[in-house]
């Protein structure tokens, strides 16, 4: 069994070429993604303490800001805004995979419940 040194597994590397270079995302992107996130926990905190009139609009906006932050953190924090397009299929069919379960869930929850006979 042949040992390497360090020196010699990083020549090695060296005259290896990559195909796909992973681009770097810079810290003050993170900062910026980090102050939209702040910042769209203060929004989000502050409507729900307003009636913006018509219930379910309270709701929505609280949805779409929530959409909003997890688009961020996916795209940014787990590095999908530059993965390959076989990284996005997957992310979308995730995605409509959740669909799918809360669909499921929401349907589930508004059946009547029937006891058991003989079971207490």
């Amino acid at each position: 069994m042949a040992s390497y040194s360090g020196a010699a597994a990083a020549a090695a590397h060296d005259g290896h070429k990559h195909v796909h270079e992973h681009p770097v995302t810079s810290v003050g992107t993170y900062f910026l993604v980090y102050l939209f996130l702040l910042a769209g926990l203060a929004i989000t905190y502050a409507v729900a303490f307003l009636d913006l009139g018509y219930g379910p609009i309270n709701n929505a906006v609280a949805m779409t800001i929530a959409v909003a932050k997890a688009m961020a953190v996916i795209l940014y924090f787990m590095g999908v805004r530059f993965n390959t397009r076989v990284t996005w299929l997957w992310v979308g069919a995730g995605f409509l995979w959740l669909l799918i379960l809360i669909a499921t869930v929401g349907d589930y929850m508004t059946r009547h419940w029937v006891r058991a006979v003989g079971w207490q």
